[in-house]
């Protein structure tokens, strides 16, 4: 399986099947509620590994953490993500979000392996959860 996470924020950033490990769809209703809650949260959680500057190509991760810091008094806070799985070469989900922000993105890094990982945790706004495209079955 391979993912391809496409933002459109403050910048364009293109996390290709290189980047990207794995990708989880969320979705979030309050742990004390004991029916169906309208207090419903999407997301989806990306974690990947931070590339060095290979043969001019640079590393889109650095514009994650950029975006991260990017305060909610500016609109530039909120972006879209269209998420591609793909298997085989053929997609198999598409998720588009339109009105998404970070919510907890973290970097680490290790002498040992001497690899780079990241976490990046982005939110729906729950009052755009109707615009969420979620897409699958397509035809091989």
């Amino acid at each position: 399986m391979g993912f391809k996470v496409s933002i459109q924020a403050k910048d364009t950033i293109d996390l290709g099947m290189e980047t990207v490990e794995s990708v989880q769809f969320l979705t979030e209703t309050p742990k004390d509620s004991n029916a169906r809650s309208t207090d419903l949260g999407m997301g989806v959680l990306v974690t990947g590994k931070i590339r060095a500057n290979i043969a001019g190509v640079a590393d889109e991760t650095v514009k994650l953490a950029q975006w991260a810091l990017v305060p909610a008094e500016d609109a530039n806070c909120y972006g879209q993500v269209t998420v591609d799985v793909l298997s085989a070469g053929k997609e198999v989900r598409q998720i588009v979000m339109d009105t998404v922000y970070i919510a907890n993105y973290a970097e680490s890094f290790e002498d040992e392996t001497g690899v780079g990982t990241f976490k990046l945790l982005l939110k729906q706004k729950k009052d755009k959860n109707n615009t969420v495209q979620y897409q699958g079955g397509f035809a091989f």
